[in-house]
């Protein structure tokens, strides 16, 4: 398994070794104790899976005061996958790191507490699978504009499927602190 650092402290771009043959391939998708010495946490609680067509975009999401890192990764297709910085007082608030995550690749991100985060499909269609630290609570539920032009992110389509709530979201700026998570020097 190989482990890389991206710009944004504490999100982890993650290779699992996979062992391929005549019959197809294997690989863990997690594995606890090679995953903790890697950084990453002991315990998720709930795994998620969604299914979507070419230009659905979701996101960018984030729960707040109870966060949510999450391990994602893509069962079948290919995703632009995208964590953003929403800390309050981060050296690196309101940045964003992005990368392809796809079936072929078997890439893994992982996004600590703290981040947005969101994905745009750029196959024809896209199980993406993600693992969970802690449960959804519809009440902290939050969200940013995926087209929020302070963030400028690439994505890779111009005209989303987006849902109604996706459409809706405030532009970073706009959301009270109050409603966003804080940095803690030290800890990512």
């Amino acid at each position: 398994m190989n482990v890389s650092k991206t710009p944004l402290p504490g999100v982890l771009l993650i290779e699992p070794r996979v062992f391929s043959d005549a019959r197809g391939f294997f690989l863990e998708t997690w594995q606890q104790t090679r995953y903790r010495e890697a950084g990453l946490p002991l315990q998720f609680v709930q795994d998620n899976l969604s299914s979507s067509s070419h230009g659905t975009l979701r996101g960018l999401h984030f729960q707040y005061p109870r966060a949510q890192g999450k391990l994602i990764y893509v069962v079948h297709g290919t995703i632009f996958d995208v964590a953003v910085d929403i800390r309050v007082g981060s050296p690196t608030f309101g940045q964003s790191y992005d990368v392809e995550l796809s079936s072929a690749n078997n890439r893994q991100l992982y996004i600590p507490e703290g981040f947005a985060h969101g994905f745009c499909v750029v196959s024809e269609q896209a199980i993406v699978m993600y693992k969970c630290t802690d449960f959804y609570v519809p009440t902290d539920e939050g969200g940013v504009l995926w087209s929020d032009p302070d963030l400028a992110i690439p994505w890779p389509v111009r005209a989303p499927t987006l849902s109604d709530k996706d459409q809706r979201y405030p532009l970073l700026r706009d959301i009270p602190v109050d409603r966003l998570p804080r940095y803690v020097k030290g800890r990512n």
